[in-house]
């Protein structure tokens, strides 16, 4: 946590303090631009906002893995995976879909066509990225019982701290893509 909130202020110092573009840029990369720019325009979902999910999640290596067992650049644990794929021209290939998840192009188009089902479901990137992170059932329930709203006006009351943190992280990268890329 004290290693995020470091990363943090160190992100906005730089911001802050107009570092050269060129070094941000490298900090803030956009690989894979040609899988992302045609799935988020697929799907429609905002660019910067896959970037920013990819940067969290894997820091754009493709073979990550998570110690709960998410795969690839978005981090997308296999059920989901399964689950999303059935809604694309992967669905005739789920019993490949597992080891397709470090593949660059199929892992960016099940992860962008999820964000885009979340957003869809939820109408707020904030709860959207929430239920990226936490799932469906638990943002459900906690939506329910009015720990958060459905609008995502009071994300900082999600009670993960991990979620919570997460989320954050996210906007905030958002918002760097955002301005960095803005004249590109």
């Amino acid at each position: 946590m004290i290693l995020v909130s470091l990363l943090a202020i160190v992100v906005f110092l730089l911001c802050y303090f107009q570092v050269p573009n060129q070094i941000m840029k490298r900090m803030y990369p956009k690989k894979y631009q040609e899988f992302v720019s045609y799935y988020a325009n697929e799907y429609q979902v905002e660019e910067d906002l896959v970037y920013a999910v990819i940067k969290a999640e894997s820091n754009f290596n493709p073979e990550a893995h998570s110690h709960k067992g998410a795969k690839g650049l978005m981090q997308l644990m296999e059920d989901t995976a399964k689950d999303v794929a059935k809604k694309t021209e992967l669905a005739n290939s789920l019993d490949q879909i597992t080891e397709r998840l470090s593949e660059p192009e199929v892992n960016i188009q099940l992860g962008t066509k999820y964000l885009s089902v979340l957003l869809e479901r939820y109408h707020h990137k904030e709860v959207a990225l929430t239920a990226y992170n936490a799932g469906i059932g638990t943002v459900d329930n906690w939506i329910e019982k009015g720990i958060i709203k459905a609008d995502g006006s009071d994300i900082e009351n999600v009670p993960y701290q991990e979620t919570n943190q997460y989320v954050r992280k996210i906007l905030r990268d958002h918002q760097i893509y955002q301005k960095l890329y803005k004249n590109d």
